[in-house]
């Protein structure tokens, strides 16, 4: 079980991440969306497409760019489309 906290808030819970360039993206369903909303952030990786960016609002407290995702992908990057990722200097990470 991989579990991203932040503030003692968990966002992310799951058994089923697929790991990418030491990066755990985790299953939309197992993100919990009543804190995120979307950030104007995108940026592009060469092999994967264009990311999505969000923020995240614990206790009060916005954390910008805390996640993305790919809600489109190039080929090679078919299996983490929509899957969520976290920055670990912003985030708790428990593999």
């Amino acid at each position: 079980m991989v579990k991203v906290t932040k503030n003692g808030v968990v966002l992310a819970e799951s058994n089923d991440t697929i790991v990418v360039e030491n990066n755990h993206y985790f299953p939309p369903s197992s993100v919990n969306k009543e804190v995120f909303s979307p950030s104007s952030t995108s940026t592009v990786c060469p092999w994967k497409g264009t990311a999505a960016y969000y923020d995240a609002t614990i206790n009060g407290n916005t954390v910008k760019d805390v996640a993305w995702y790919y809600p489109e992908t190039k080929e090679k990057a078919n299996s983490i489309k929509g899957y969520v990722a976290f920055y670990k200097n912003k985030v708790d990470i428990e593999a």
